[in-house]
């Protein structure tokens, strides 16, 4: 004769073991959803699903960086960055910390605060100085070298990742945006004016800028995280004196502007 005890421990067992499928394959699910919407550039979408998400399994260093990638593309750069900062502090062992440590330093890049983009990049290459995110790296601190007007500094890091890295999209999408030799006959200085992430509105302060007389154009340039940078900006001047004249008039009326090289 059958115990009714036993077969009814079997069977609160059999379901505990159902619900635990369960909710892993929903959690799994989920974790898809959020992925889909941030390749897809819905990026609200993913944070609300993370945000979910982190409640019910707040030790999953993959869902963090999820989450830290989506503030991040969204423009929330404070909340990205924390986001980051908590894999690299409690996930030692993560398989995303360097990626977190690239998105921490992005986080800094976007915000303009560029010391501690810097600080946080040459942490990342100090603690692996073979990382596989070095061409990235390399990028980024050629950037934040112009931004500081260290255009020496700034060419020899884009000379490392030509020379180390000729197959890198940086490199073989953008041969465009390498600075050019001062004094050759394709050299100029211009005034940017605005930079986006989001196309619409690079292409409505060029339009703005355009019915104002300005002759205002877009220039695309890698950004964070495999994004992409529109970068407005004012004029092809050949000397600095004529930037500067040019820089005064577009800060007197209001925008916030910087001369580049």
């Amino acid at each position: 004769m059958k115990n009714p005890n036993r077969i009814k421990k079997f069977y609160a067992l059999g379901c505990f073991f159902a619900l635990l499928f369960f909710t892993a394959n929903c959690y799994a699910l989920n974790l898809d959803n959020l992925k889909a919407n941030l390749i897809k550039g819905d990026y609200q979408a993913a944070i609300n699903e993370g945000e979910k998400l982190v409640v019910q399994d707040p030790h999953s260093d993959e869902l963090y960086y999820l989450l830290g990638l989506s503030y991040l593309k969204a423009g929330d750069y404070l909340r990205s960055a924390g986001t980051f900062e908590l894999i690299i502090q409690e996930f030692s062992g993560s398989r995303f910390k360097e990626e977190a440590r690239l998105g921490l330093g992005d986080a800094y890049l976007l915000r303009n605060d560029l010391a501690r983009a810097e600080e946080s990049y040459h942490e990342l290459l100090k603690s692996n100085p073979d990382t596989r995110l070095k061409a990235q790296l390399f990028y980024r601190l050629s950037e934040i070298s112009f931004k500081q007007g260290e255009a020496d500094q700034g060419q020899d890091y884009l000379a490392k990742l030509k020379e180390d890295y000729p197959l890198n999209p940086e490199v073989r999408q953008n041969r465009d945006i390498w600075p050019v030799e001062k004094n050759s006959p394709g050299f100029y200085y211009s005034v940017q004016v605005g930079a986006f992430s989001n196309p619409r509105n690079a292409a409505q302060l060029k339009q703005k800028l355009l019915s104002s007389g300005y002759p205002a154009y877009i220039e695309e340039a890698p950004g964070p995280a495999g994004s992409k940078n529109y970068r407005v900006k004012v004029g092809k001047l050949n000397s600095r004196p004529e930037a500067e004249n040019l820089n005064k008039k577009l800060k007197a009326q209001g925008y916030p502007t910087k001369i580049c090289p």
